[in-house]
C-alpha cells in the first residue's frame, strides 16, 4: 500500500499542477447576425491552437458599443462595422468628444451588406417610400443604426422622416413578420439567418438603392462600396439588389499583450477553414481584403504575423 501511495505521489508530481487559463472576451453582436457565428468560431480556432488560453464569444449590441468594450477592457477583441472603427479611433460621428485611440486593428473579416427589406405587399420600392412609415434602423449601438444614419443623411433623409424602431435583427424580422414594422435595416453579412427565417413564411422585397443614393453615401463615407446582392440569396427575391458593402474589422486594444495578438492572428489564418465552416463570409478573410479594408492602425501583434507571411502592409495600417 506504501509503494502504490509513493508511486502515485510521483506521478502526480510528474503530471504537475493544472495550468491556468486566461479568459479572452469577444465581443460579437445579436443572435440573428453573423457576428456571433463568426465570434463562436474565432474562439473555438483560439481554444484549439492558442495555448494557455479561453475565449468565449458575447452576445452585444454590436459595433458601436463593442468599440466601447475594448476601450474600458471590457472585452479583449471585438467585431465592428469599419465606418463604426473608424469613428471610435478619430472621435467622430457617434464618438465625437471620446476619441478612442487605443483601438488598433487585428483583421478584417468580410463586408457587410445594407439590406433594407420589406415585405412584397408592403407597397415600398425606394428609399423615398419609407418616408411616414414604421421602420427598424437597427439595435440600438449597432453598426447598422450607423450604416442606416450615414445613409439616409447623404440623401437627404433623416430618422424624423419615418417612426424609427431601434430593434436587433431578430426582432426586426419578428415585428416585420408580425406586422408591427412595415420595413427594416440590416446591416450583415449575406445570407443571414434572420432574413432566411423571415423569407420562408413571409414573401419578402428588398429596396435597390440608385446609382446616384449609392454614389452620394460614398462621398458620406469613404469605406462604403457598391455591390450587388443576388437575386438567390433569399427566397421570394426576383431581381439581384443594387446595395453597399461596408467591411467588418477584428480590432483589440493597443494594451493587449503583443505576443497574444499575434498567436491569435496566426491561428486564425492558419486555420482558416475551420471558419469557413462555420459560415461562409469567413471565405472573405484573407490578408490582401486585410490590407485594403482596414481604417485604422493594425495592432504590432497582428503586423509581426502578416510580416511574417509576406505582407505589404500599408504605412497607414502602421502605429
Amino acid at each position: 500500500m506504501n509503494t502504490m501511495k509513493a508511486l502515485a505521489a510521483v506521478a502526480a508530481l510528474a503530471a504537475g499542477p493544472a495550468v491556468a487559463q486566461t479568459q479572452l472576451s469577444i465581443a460579437t453582436g445579436g443572435t440573428g447576425g453573423v457576428y456571433y457565428p463568426m465570434g463562436g468560431g474565432l474562439a473555438e480556432v483560439i481554444n484549439q491552437n492558442v495555448e494557455g488560453y479561453a475565449a468565449t464569444a458575447e452576445v452585444t449590441g454590436a459595433s458601436v458599443e463593442n468599440m466601447g468594450l475594448v476601450a474600458t477592457g471590457d472585452a479583449d477583441l471585438a467585431i465592428g462595422l469599419a465606418d463604426t472603427v473608424q469613428q471610435a479611433y478619430a472621435g467622430t460621428g457617434r464618438f465625437d468628444g471620446q476619441q478612442l485611440e487605443m483601438i488598433r486593428g487585428v483583421a478584417s473579416l468580410y463586408a457587410n451588406m445594407v439590406q433594407i427589406v420589406t415585405l412584397a405587399d408592403s407597397g415600398i420600392e425606394s428609399l423615398e417610400d419609407l418616408e411616414g412609415m414604421r421602420v427598424s434602423v437597427g439595435a440600438p449601438g449597432s453598426g447598422t443604426e450607423v450604416n442606416a444614419q450615414t445613409i439616409l443623411e447623404a440623401n437627404g433623409m433623416s430618422f424624423d422622416d419615418f417612426t424609427a424602431e431601434r430593434l436587433n435583427f431578430n426582432e426586426t424580422a419578428d415585428a416585420l413578420n408580425n406586422g408591427d414594422i412595415d420595413a427594416g435595416f440590416w446591416s450583415v453579412g449575406a445570407p443571414t439567418s434572420s432574413i432566411l427565417n423571415l423569407a420562408t413564411t413571409n414573401d419578402i422585397a428588398m429596396i435597390s438603392l440608385t446609382e446616384e443614393q449609392i454614389a452620394a453615401a460614398q462621398e458620406a463615407s469613404d469605406v462604403f462600396t457598391a455591390l450587388s446582392l443576388s437575386a438567390d440569396t433569399y427566397e421570394g427575391l426576383e431581381e439581384d439588389v443594387s446595395t453597399i458593402g461596408v467591411p467588418n474589422v477584428l480590432v483589440a486594444s493597443s494594451e493587449m499583450d503583443e505576443e497574444t495578438v499575434y498567436q491569435i492572428t496566426k491561428a486564425m489564418f492558419e486555420n482558416i477553414a475551420d471558419l469557413q465552416a462555420v459560415h461562409p463570409a469567413a471565405n472573405e478573410t484573407t490578408i490582401e481584403f486585410t490590407m485594403a479594408a482596414t481604417p485604422v492602425p493594425l495592432h504590432p501583434g497582428a503586423i509581426r504575423y502578416y510580416e511574417e507571411a509576406g505582407a505589404d502592409i500599408p504605412d497607414a495600417l502602421r502605429p
